[in-house]
């Protein structure tokens, strides 16, 4: 084998490694809710469209006002990946469109990504309210309390004691 020979399998192997290691860093996009049809959002007018129409123009929205019957909306949202990472929105629309007690369209209201809320929980512990109690304190804490008050004795619970169970 030649000299030239070894340098090009060389340089082969090396840009095959390289090709393989770089197919794990591959960027993946990905669509989630509502297929904005752009031309289809515009044709919806207030006051001449009414909740029938609406669903028949848009669809199902992707989800209802909660206090009320006045507003439905639709979202959708891009974003990317690289390999295992967290995905980040790439684009976003939320859709409102708001309903009188007619049913019928009084206005369309569109966002994206400038109201989204980026949320970053800290510590790995939800503090609650009450006693606090040690490992052992959870795991023996309740040896001896158990059927402790004898049989037909008061309890808590039954504070007259008593029972059908008879020695």
């Amino acid at each position: 084998m030649t000299a030239s020979m070894r340098g090009a399998t060389k340089a082969a192997v090396a840009g095959m490694a390289l090709a393989a290691s770089l197919s794990g860093c591959a960027e993946v996009r990905n669509h989630q809710g509502y297929v904005v049809d752009r031309t289809l959002v515009a044709s919806v007018e207030p006051g001449v469209d009414n909740r029938d129409s609406v669903q028949a123009t848009l669809g199902d929205p992707s989800f209802a006002s909660q206090f009320d019957d006045g507003t439905w909306y639709y979202v959708s949202r891009s974003t990317k990946q690289f390999s295992f990472g967290t995905p980040k929105p790439v684009s976003q629309l939320t859709l409102a469109v708001h309903f009188d007690k007619a049913g019928l369209v009084t206005g369309i209201d569109r966002s994206g990504l400038e109201l989204a809320s980026h949320i970053h929980p800290v510590g790995d512990k939800t503090p609650t309210l009450g006693r606090t109690r040690s490992l052992f304190q959870e795991l023996f804490g309740n040896i001896g309390a158990v059927g402790s008050a004898g049989m037909n004795a008061p309890t808590t619970d039954n504070p007259t004691g008593g029972g059908t169970n008879a020695p």
